[in-house]
């Protein structure tokens, strides 16, 4: 895990975890630990935890690989991405009524301020908050 600064006002920081349900936890409070008191540090950790989730269940880093949580805020707004070992998605309608991951990334992060890039070679799901 790193933190790094960069332009006067941003702040950086990188971690790598096991692909392993258990490790999406501890993404989630390093991050936690490093937003600290950050506005929309809560909306920041679900978004993270889902695209952490996403790539332990979904992507090709689930067979003994990892994923990256990148994080940066700067003085009015932060960005959040988890980058993974890409694969096929596992994508199809679902007829449970309830939102999921990227539903709920969509939901707080709003129309064009989240998206996935990459394909089955490597993927980063990325997200943006304002304040």
């Amino acid at each position: 895990m790193t933190t790094t600064a960069a332009a006067v006002g941003t702040r950086r920081h990188t971690g790598t975890y096991s692909a392993e349900p258990r490790q999406v936890g501890l993404a989630q409070a390093a991050l936690a630990g490093w937003l600290g008191g950050c506005p929309q540090a809560d909306e920041a950790i679900l978004i993270a935890s889902e695209f952490a989730t996403n790539a332990v269940l979904y992507s090709a880093s689930r067979h003994g690989g990892a994923f990256t949580l990148r994080a940066e805020v700067g003085q009015d707004r932060l960005r959040i991405e988890v980058e993974d070992a890409g694969g096929p998605w596992r994508d199809g309608p679902r007829d449970d009524g309830r939102p999921h991951g990227f539903d709920v990334v969509a939901a707080i992060a709003g129309a064009g301020n989240w998206g996935v890039d990459g394909d089955a070679r490597g993927r980063i799901a990325w997200a943006r908050l304002g304040w």
